[in-house]
């Protein structure tokens, strides 16, 4: 498997934690902004987009603060993640997303991931 680079990006989303956490592991929820759709069955997210399916395991998740995704055809330390942040001062909530990508398609992979954040913002109302 070819060197991944990580990506991190963080989001600004007008929204509460407990609100947002169940966007990031429910998968109806997920079928909204994620994927095309989404199905959970023998402990696997099945994602489909265009009719293509990508099953992931959930391999780590904290209610209301994040969720950890691997691939089934990534290796051991590949995953993507969604961590929910919350300024304590200000209360302003944030996403921040963890991703592992091949180097050539950085670019690529960091607009799918503003594109499909500014969806969730939508469908959020925020």
């Amino acid at each position: 498997m070819p060197q991944r680079t990580k990506l991190s990006l963080e989001y600004v989303i007008k929204s509460s934690p407990k609100i947002l956490y169940s966007y990031l592991h429910e998968p109806k929820a997920l079928a909204q902004w994620f994927a095309d759709e989404v199905n959970f069955r023998n402990q696997q997210y099945i994602f489909i987009w265009d009719g293509e399916e990508h099953a992931a395991r959930l391999i780590g998740s904290r209610d209301n603060k994040y969720v950890r995704y691997r691939w089934e055809e990534d290796k051991d330390d590949c995953y993507f993640e969604m961590e929910i942040i919350q300024d304590e001062l200000t209360h302003d909530v944030g996403l921040a997303v963890t991703d592992f990508v091949p180097p050539d398609v950085l670019a690529e992979r960091k607009r799918i991931w503003d594109s499909q954040v500014q969806y969730l913002i939508r469908v959020l109302g925020a």
